[in-house]
């Protein structure tokens, strides 16, 4: 089961609609701060708190070379993404499978001799 603190912090940074269109823009390559803020109608320092977000919870990682930080997909945290859903999906598919059977059932019941 995944770490209740780990899928805490990165479905925090996932609630929010400008975090994800930062993911999906660093989906397609590494970029600068200022290449990411370029699409956003915000301050820098309110922008610059999204991407701290984004590292906090290892979804991103940077590097910085001189004055410019570039920021990067790291694609290993979205296995906990995956790791949850998995599992909603494993429980629900074996909910919807038993309620499959007992309405089979049902009908055999209903059809009767």
């Amino acid at each position: 089961m995944v770490h209740s603190a780990v899928a805490d912090a990165v479905f925090h940074a996932l609630a929010n609609p400008t975090r994800r269109k930062v993911l999906e823009q660093l989906s397609v390559g590494p970029a600068t701060v200022s290449e990411l803020a370029a699409r956003f109608d915000m301050q820098l320092p309110s922008f610059v708190q999204h991407l701290s977000v984004l590292e906090r919870s290892r979804l991103v990682r940077s590097k910085k070379r001189g004055r410019v930080r570039t920021y990067e997909i790291a694609p290993e945290r979205f296995t906990v993404v995956d790791d949850w859903l998995t599992a909603r999906r494993q429980a629900w598919e074996a909910r919807l499978d038993r309620f499959d059977q007992y309405v089979t059932q049902l009908k055999g019941k209903d059809s009767g001799p």
